[in-house]
């Protein structure tokens, strides 16, 4: 049997389309099958598979489970439960690889598939790879087995086994997605006082979208923690693998900001260690590394990009803008926004000081958030290498870690392609702010020479 995938859903880091218009059942089980006979052939024989909240999730984890087993695969099923804790299954159980199904942070009507084989993320061209053998429909044959493995409990014990923290008065919001439970979970094994929004698992999301990266999806969080006077506010987006952060006093603590502050400890315990940022994080947070005496790598954006260069480096922590954390110290190197909650409430204690005081201590720099904007799917790359190319002309200095990233005497900007959404993404940094306003004009023009447009 041969399948052919809609070419959009084929990511950079996972498999991901619309329900019903590029992503269907069949879509599933091809990937089963195909991901199955990769197992197969690696001499593997078992995979674990979890799925997030979302109304289409089970229906695609029968088809996906079913291609599995007709390649001679066993299935174990961890059912609901947010990414991190299908990646905990997949490092502690005897299985050879890991499928989270999960729309991540995107809108209700997608859905996709986050891959592990053998404690190693998949991406890239191995996902261009499983499209192809399905393409070919060269598939292994067996009879595989299936069995349920309750992991909730072991999982959630494992994010609290080593804190050594005190309690904090904290706000949660889980965003209606898959980490709420969890989140319920794990509030009554941390001392403090702890106040929960939106942890029952709803896939319409009906009080707010679950990307803490944008501001506006903050604001209920905001609202609880300046009612009830607390410490700070924790956000969860869709799949409980991206964490956002508010201080006592209502302020967004970035993810660039968050690694800074969870670096300390770490670089305590292990004096001159790699630290990894992506390249949308702020200079501040590479200048402060360096401070504590850690060494700062600056690095593609992506989950799978950072495990790959983790396992490269021996880095304890990395982290992205998007609040994707990553702790290799004490734990398995994956991003894991419950244990990142669970690191920085520890930090908080340890430091003694509150996350607004620490936050009051960083440099006043002027920047924007994320920006993204949409863009044709077949363009977003090729404005990328077009603005590249002028800025080259021009003897800009550039790092092309991932898209463009300019400096300046006034600060930097960066442009770049999403590897998981049809848009490209702009940042800047400077020290005032009439000087951010000359990077974004710089931005803008370079994009009004490839025909786009901003805004």
């Amino acid at each position: 049997m041969r399948h052919n995938f809609d070419p959009t859903t084929l990511r950079e880091y996972d498999i991901r389309g619309i329900v019903g218009e590029t992503l269907a059942e069949e879509d599933a089980y091809a990937i089963g099958r195909s991901f199955g006979t990769i197992v197969r052939r690696a001499g593997g024989g078992a995979v674990a598979v979890g799925y997030d909240g979302r109304e289409s999730s089970p229906l695609l984890e029968q088809a996906l489970n079913r291609g599995l087993i007709e390649c001679g695969v066993d299935v174990v099923r961890v059912g609901l439960g947010p990414t991190p804790m299908l990646y905990f299954a997949e490092a502690e159980l005897a299985v050879d690889g890991g499928i989270q199904i999960t729309g991540s942070h995107n809108p209700a009507d997608y859905n996709g598939f986050k891959m592990v084989l053998r404690h190693g993320p998949f991406f890239g061209e191995a996902i261009q790879q499983l499209g192809a053998m399905a393409t070919e429909g060269e598939w292994e044959t067996g009879a595989g087995s299936v069995r349920d493995e309750n992991i909730f409990e072991r999982y959630v014990q494992r994010l609290v086994a080593n804190f050594s923290g005190s309690g904090l008065r904290i706000g949660w919001d889980a965003g209606n997605g898959a980490a709420g439970p969890a989140i319920e979970r794990l509030t009554t094994l941390l001392p403090g006082e702890h106040h929960l929004l939106f942890t029952d698992v709803d896939s319409a999301f009906p009080n707010h979208h679950p990307d803490p990266t944008e501001e506006k999806n903050l604001e209920h969080l905001k609202r609880l923690v300046q009612e009830k006077d607390l410490d700070l506010g924790l956000a969860f987006d869709g799949d409980g693998d991206r964490i956002g952060a508010v201080d006592g006093k209502g302020r967004v603590v970035w993810g660039d900001q968050l690694l800074s502050i969870l670096a300390e400890p770490v670089l305590e315990k292990q004096p001159g260690a790699t630290i990894i940022a992506d390249v949308k994080s702020s200079q501040a947070l590479y200048d402060r590394i360096g401070e504590l005496g850690g060494e700062p790598c600056m690095w593609k954006t992506g989950h799978s990009l950072i495990k790959k260069k983790i396992a490269e480096t021996g880095a304890p922590l990395a982290g992205e803008m998007s609040g994707h954390i990553f702790f290799a110290d004490d734990y398995y190197g994956f991003d894991d926004a419950l244990y990142a909650a669970v690191r920085l409430i520890e930090a908080l204690s340890l430091k003694g000081c509150s996350l607004a005081e620490l936050r009051d201590e960083m440099p006043d720099m002027v920047n924007t958030p994320e920006l993204r904007f949409p863009v044709d799917e077949s363009r977003k790359f090729a404005v990328i290498e077009e603005v590249l190319g002028r800025l080259e002309r021009a003897g800009a200095e550039i790092t092309r870690i991932d898209g463009a990233r300019v400096n300046t005497g006034e600060g930097w900007w960066l442009l770049r392609a999403s590897n998981t959404q049809d848009v490209l993404v702009a940042r800047a940094e400077a020290t005032d702010e009439c000087s951010l306003q000359r990077l974004m004009r710089t931005i803008d023009e370079q994009l009004e020479a490839s025909g786009v447009s901003r805004v």
